[in-house]
């Protein structure tokens, strides 16, 4: 039986743990606040905060704010969250519940590409997309989440699927239900939790998916924030106090959502490949 000194100790030790692994954000909070001399000075908070940092990090242009690249990527990341929570769903619900020939043979090569590098398959997928004039816009970037959304999503699906017992299936059939119905009205509610995972994933690798928008993107106006916040680099100088400050608040929102949705994301992954 665990005593009250035993979990007292426990929790100091999660504790401090805690403020080590949280030590990096205190630093890049205060980091952003400070002037060029103090970047140098062993401090976590400046003396005076320069809150001037997001003020004009965030006016960044005479052209341009902040927000127009934070819309842009708003943007893009409800259309890749939508195509890929859908058809991921889909495409898993074909391998989980449908009976087709070489079904166990595409879903092996579908797993196998879970072992291919991003770089072996960018290649090729530039000069696919370049081919048919679609680079410096979104479609790149869109279209993939509307083809199944990755292999590893689908697997994660599929798992979630099988673990659903196909006598809700057997029901359905019996009151009329098509193969559609059974997805729409049976399975696709069930995997409220797998889908929020897969959405949360999917909007964290996205936001966060610099080389595939220095790749496709090169019009300003269509920047994302993870390209705006590279403009603050430039060959000669680079504006650390803007960069810091807009690089903390584009983690916003992937943190409020993953807080938002904590719940959901937990039990999805938890619950997972468990049988039914």
């Amino acid at each position: 039986m665990t005593t009250w000194k035993t979990r007292i100790g426990s929790h100091l030790l999660l504790i401090v743990f805690s403020l080590l692994m949280l030590y990096p954000v205190f630093w890049w909070a205060g980091a952003s606040l400070k002037t060029m001399q103090e970047m140098t000075l062993p401090t976590i908070w400046p003396k005076t905060p320069i809150w001037d940092n997001y003020i004009e990090g965030w006016r960044f242009s005479d052209k341009f704010t902040f927000g127009h690249f934070f819309l842009n990527t708003l943007l893009m990341e409800v259309a890749n969250v939508f195509g890929g929570v859908i058809t991921a769903a889909l495409v898993a619900f074909g391998f989980a519940r449908l009976s087709f020939k070489l079904r166990g043979m595409w879903f092996s090569i579908l797993l196998m590409t879970l072992m291919l590098p991003t770089q072996v398959t960018i290649v090729p997928q530039y000069i696919l997309f370049n081919n048919f004039g679609l680079t410096d816009s979104y479609v790149p970037l869109i279209l993939p989440h509307f083809l199944g959304n990755g292999a590893f999503f689908i697997f994660l699906l599929v798992q979630f699927i099988r673990g659903i017992p196909r006598d809700l299936d057997e029901a359905a059939k019996i009151d009329g239900a098509s193969v559609y119905g059974i997805f729409a009205r049976i399975v696709f509610p069930l995997l409220k939790p797998a889908l929020v995972t897969v959405g949360i994933f999917t909007f964290i690798w996205s936001w966060d998916d610099f080389f595939g928008q220095v790749l496709y993107l090169s019009s300003v106006e269509k920047f994302t924030v993870s390209l705006a916040l590279r403009s603050f680099i430039d060959q000669f100088e680079i504006q650390w106090g803007y960069l810091l400050a807009m690089s903390l608040v584009s983690v916003l929102p992937s943190t409020v959502i993953f807080f938002l949705a904590q719940k959901h994301f937990v039990e999805g992954i938890a619950t997972t490949g468990l049988k039914g």
